[in-house]
């Protein structure tokens, strides 16, 4: 069983993932990515994809033409956990290269 975040974690959240916001409503974190074009975006996707699989955590997401939405929870702990972090991290750094 994976443990949500406890309260000094959450405190952090802001500082340690610029752009990620907690959603309104749910426990959970989300972030808007903007690109040139749709295949700069799916190309986006196709990376966090790979990345998705080696965390063995995957995101709910959606793409409409240059933007992808990306929405993470963990539903075996409820909400937010450290696997959300680890993924939102690895995420910021593939936008990063």
């Amino acid at each position: 069983m994976v443990d949500k975040l406890d309260a000094a974690a959450r405190a952090g959240l802001a500082q340690a993932l610029p752009g990620w916001a907690l959603v309104d409503g749910r426990d959970a974190l989300r972030r808007t990515f903007r690109f040139a074009d749709f295949n700069a975006a799916w190309g986006f996707m196709s990376r966090v994809a790979l990345l998705a699989e080696k965390h063995d955590h995957h995101p709910e997401w959606s793409n409409v033409w240059n933007r992808v939405e990306i929405t993470l929870s963990t539903h075996d702990a409820g909400g937010l956990s450290a696997r959300d972090v680890a993924l939102a991290t690895a995420i910021d750094g593939v936008v990063a290269h």
